[in-house]
């Protein structure tokens, strides 16, 4: 690990130099490029920093341990560096896990109504207003690209971006099958019912992640109508594109303007032609994505949410929590949170 270390420290220092250098200074693109890698390797540099200091610490007070008169606050002293020794140990182990290229990107998320009719559109409707609510309690914007309600409430299906600090590094595990357990409104005798819905995390990719060629799409244009067109549909501004060579379709109507619509349109289909891209690398490095948590089957049954016992639980990780009205108001972050841990585990484990 220590050689791990140094050679970042090495590299770091090296970036320090180059900045400082004229004919990189007035190099726009070479000095946000540096700049970019060196807020990356700060955080460690200064966990080393640190934990080369208490590994000082600790040899100065074993030093002082024959001394009769320094002896009990040598003792003390290394009880104390050892602990915060061991405690940076770890916290650096975690530093030096491999970072996801997506974690700091903005995602597009899709919920549809699965299983169950007019309960499973309802239940959609339910995680989208759980999404919705956590992510204003973190700050993030939620921008609709694409909505078609349910006949009797919530989404037939809902596409929408989220915009925010390291949206996907939180979000990412959310993708799968999520199942919920109660009694419909509309169930008479009170008998509870099983409904799902899916859940895709995208994250928004750049022109650089994914090229696309003009001649390989199909583009569309319609009224808009629904909920979000219903002021413009006296015009053509929906926007259906159709990216032949997979045959995946995206749609945007939620803009007054057709080019915005359009614009937002291609932001998906990126995201969508790179998250296909991405599912096929993984599934072809089985034991690669056995060691992850929320990379696999995308139909997976990743999350029960129990409204007769206020029960939510991630199966992924058999974690349970009693404070389902909570969740649904936004409180994911005790599942989100124990999901990472469980990520950073596995990850050190190498299993």
């Amino acid at each position: 690990m220590e050689e791990r270390l140094e050679a970042i420290l090495k590299r770091y220092h090296e970036i320090e130099q180059d900045l400082m250098k004229p004919e990189i200074m007035g190099d726009f693109k070479k000095v946000s490029i540096l700049s970019k890698e060196q807020r990356d390797l700060e955080e460690i540099v200064k966990k080393y920093e640190e934990y080369k200091k208490t590994q000082n610490a600790i040899n100065d007070a074993k030093s002082l341990m024959n001394d009769a008169e320094l002896r009990e606050m040598a003792e003390i002293e290394l009880e104390e560096n050892t602990q915060k020794l061991e405690n940076v140990t770890k916290e650096l182990e975690l530093l030096l896990i491999p970072k996801d290229e997506n974690d700091g990107k903005n995602v597009i998320m899709e919920i549809r109504g699965a299983a169950g009719g007019d309960e499973a559109n309802i239940f959609a409707g339910d995680l989208f207003r759980m999404y919705t609510y956590y992510s204003e309690k973190e700050g993030w914007k939620i921008e609709v690209i694409n909505e078609i309600p349910g006949t009797s409430g919530g989404f037939s299906q809902v596409e929408y971006m989220i915009k925010g600090e390291n949206v996907y590094s939180k979000l990412k595990y959310e993708s799968g099958a999520h199942r919920v357990q109660r009694v419909p409104e509309t169930e008479s005798q009170g008998r509870v019912h099983t409904s799902t819905a899916t859940v895709v995390v995208m994250p928004e990719v750049e022109d650089i992640d994914v090229e696309i060629k003009e001649s390989d799409l199909k583009i569309d244009v319609y009224h808009s109508s629904g909920a979000g067109g219903q002021s413009v549909n006296t015009s053509n501004s929906a926007v259906r594109i159709t990216h032949l060579p997979t045959n995946t379709v995206v749609t945007c109507q939620n803009e007054r303007s057709q080019m915005k619509n359009k614009e937002k349109a291609m932001s998906i289909l990126k995201s969508k032609i790179y998250d296909n891209l991405e599912q096929q690398k993984n599934s072809e490095l089985t034991a690669e994505r056995k060691s992850k948590v929320g990379t696999g089957d995308r139909s997976e049954k990743i999350r029960t949410y129990n409204y007769p016992q206020n029960r939510v639980t991630d199966h992924r990780i058999n974690f349970s929590l009693m404070e389902l009205d909570r969740v649904m108001d936004g409180g994911l972050e005790p599942i989100i949170t124990a999901l990472i841990t469980e990520d950073q585990k596995r990850k050190l484990e190498g299993k």
